[in-house]
């Protein structure tokens, strides 16, 4: 099953978009995250990917206050990444209301403790895997590792980890379209399901993810194409409802 995920990017309690994951590049589209949230409910969306830029950088949540909002204004389920870096910061998220909650740099880091969230919180835990050049950064993308997306993956591979959110960095934030032969290789390498992340810039990359070779992936997570525009709301919803009423 297509998920589509809307995504809202938290940077000073507002909705912003990065280029290439650079916080100097970083244009505000919406100072109310929550009004952002309830917004894309009534576009018909199903779920919701939200990430605490701040908090990816200084390694705790930063825009906690930003998320409360957004849980209380949407039924959605919402999937939460961006420094979260310990057991009890998780089960902390999960217990206000949090869907699933992403582990990146933790992942890279302290292995262990993506393990021992998915033993204590199954089917809860997704890991972060965002690449560039093909290998894993971290630090809120300030740092790259030695590791490259599959290893990673790999790591995990029997842990229980709910999804793999796969950024490929050198396309996020401007509408290059995904990378679907890199997200298609990680899927395939891996019985962890997939989603794509990072470029998404027109129905096009919708109808792509509708094809059969795709079926493999969760979905993809739309930012900035949904927040200018290129992707209309209404048109993707109706191209996977359809999808999946003619997979029935």
């Amino acid at each position: 099953m297509t998920i589509l995920f809307p995504a809202i990017d938290l940077k000073d309690g507002q909705c912003v978009r990065l280029k290439l994951g650079d916080m100097a590049q970083a244009t505000v589209f919406n100072d109310d995250p929550a009004a952002q949230a309830k917004a894309f409910e009534d576009q018909g969306f199903e779920w919701l990917h939200v990430v605490d830029l701040d908090g990816a950088f200084a390694g705790e949540s930063r825009n906690g206050a930003a998320v409360d909002a957004i849980l209380t204004a949407t039924k959605n389920p919402v999937q939460l990444g961006g420094g979260i870096r310990t057991l009890a910061q998780i089960e902390a998220w999960l217990a206000k209301g949090i869907t699933r909650v992403i582990l990146g740099t933790a992942a890279v880091r302290d292995p262990d403790l993506v393990k021992a969230a998915c033993r204590r919180f199954p089917g809860r835990i997704a890991v972060g895997i965002d690449a560039r050049g093909g290998r894993v950064a971290v630090e809120g993308w300030a740092e790259t590792s030695d590791l490259t997306a599959i290893e990673l993956a790999r790591r995990f591979e029997d842990a229980g980890v709910a999804a793999l959110v796969y950024t490929d960095i050198d396309r996020d934030g401007v509408l290059k379209g995904l990378n679907i032969p890199a997200t298609l290789e990680l899927a395939r390498a891996v019985f962890i399901p997939v989603i794509a992340s990072g470029g998404l810039a027109s129905i096009e990359d919708v109808r792509r993810l509708l094809e059969p070779d795709c079926a493999i992936l969760e979905g993809a997570i739309s930012g900035r194409a949904l927040y200018d525009g290129r992707l209309d709301p209404k048109e993707a919803m109706a191209l996977i409802r359809g999808a999946r009423k003619a997979a029935s």
